[in-house]
């Protein structure tokens, strides 16, 4: 692997991963992104089983190289004694081993907690897993489907049908697991570095999409669950929605606020429709929003994706075109930025990457 940016806030962080698939390894890309040295460790056999999910170039599958850049890798029978021994004595020059096997297998393993913290105090360890290492569901498989239907997240992405429509960002992979091991990575290293012992973190998928499910529990709090795509924000507003275009694209109108509400119905000619907000007293999916709607979807049918982005150019009230990946990849939003970028595989070639999304000055 190129070594890591000496300048990047996790350079000389040592992390060894031994996770598979999406969750861990993502947590494990984005330490790489951050500086530290990520050294990937898979078992003798088939290893990380991404490596063979989707159609394959040459050697691994666009899945896997997606999410495990900027790693070192290594091959490691973890139930042979020499060979676990060699990992041993790799923790003790660690500072985070991540792993994601269910609940006792590192135990199983001879490689638990209280055996890595004897070789190294200092370490961090995150076990990331679908409901936690305790609790009566423990032991269960599950997969990002199963953690946000219990979350009560999958219930609300929803629409008017009130049928849940499987969402194509893995929000308990990415949001429950990767963004909350390295919420846990992060803290527990802070609190190394600030002269304490190393912390064991344990993370729950279903706990961090549950957690994070703000506005139906306010939804809650305020009287009851929130009907499937009649919220604030899951439709019940025609501020806050999407619009088919005539040639069969999609326009979001996130006019969430008087103001912007008030800017987009001058650029649609429908200055009438002002004062039909929900900061002026429209009911959340009352009649009035849904009459409003009914309006708003015969209007942008009348033009097309490009011509309402046109439109709505020289007018800041975030009105905004759905673009599909391929057009966000070549879009001057993200290539300004380097969000989106060419990179180079080493077996596979080139491919587009999704580069950090934080920036750093000193």
């Amino acid at each position: 692997m190129t070594p890591s940016d000496p300048s990047l806030p996790l350079a000389g962080i040592r992390v060894l991963d031994l996770t598979r698939l999406l969750p861990g390894p993502a947590a494990t890309m984005q330490l790489a992104d951050l500086g530290a040295e990520i050294i990937k460790i898979e078992d003798p056999g088939p290893g990380d089983y991404a490596r063979l999910m989707g159609p394959v170039r040459k050697e691994v599958s666009q899945f896997f190289v997606a999410v495990n850049r900027g790693k070192s890798f290594l091959r490691l029978d973890l139930k042979d004694a020499a060979q676990r021994e060699q990992l041993l004595a790799m923790v003790a020059q660690a500072d985070v081993l991540v792993e994601s096997f269910r609940p006792g297998v590192m135990d199983k393993l001879g490689l638990g907690w209280e055996v890595l913290r004897a070789r190294n105090p200092k370490l961090v360890m995150c076990a990331i897993s679908g409901y936690g290492q305790d609790g009566p569901y423990a032991m269960l498989a599950g997969h990002d489907i199963n953690y946000i239907g219990y979350a009560g997240m999958l219930d609300q992405n929803a629409g008017p049908d009130g049928r849940p429509t499987l969402p194509n960002l893995q929000v308990g992979d990415l949001l429950g697991g990767a963004q909350a091991a390295l919420q846990g990575i992060l803290a527990a290293l802070v609190a190394v570095k600030m002269g304490g012992m190393g912390r064991f973190v344990d993370v729950s998928m279903t706990d961090a999409v549950f957690a994070n499910n703000i506005m139906p529990l306010v939804a809650v709090n305020n009287g009851g669950d929130a009907a499937p795509g009649r919220d604030l924000l899951t439709g019940g507003v025609p501020c806050y929605n999407v619009y088919r275009t005539s040639d069969g694209r999609y326009m979001a109108v996130g006019a969430l606020e008087l103001k912007f509400w008030q800017g987009c119905c001058d650029v649609l000619q429908r200055p009438d429709l002002k004062a039909r907000h929900w900061q002026l007293g429209q009911q959340v999916a009352g009649e009035d929003a849904l009459a409003v709607q009914a309006e708003l979807d015969a209007i942008f049918a009348q033009r097309t994706q490009a011509e309402w982005t046109e439109a709505f150019a020289g007018s800041d009230c975030c009105v905004s075109p759905i673009l599909r990946t391929s057009e966000a990849l070549a879009h001057p939003l993200f290539l300004a930025r380097g969000t989106a970028a060419r990179a180079a595989h080493a077996t596979e070639g080139e491919y587009w990457a999704a580069g950090c999304p934080l920036k750093f000055k000193t």
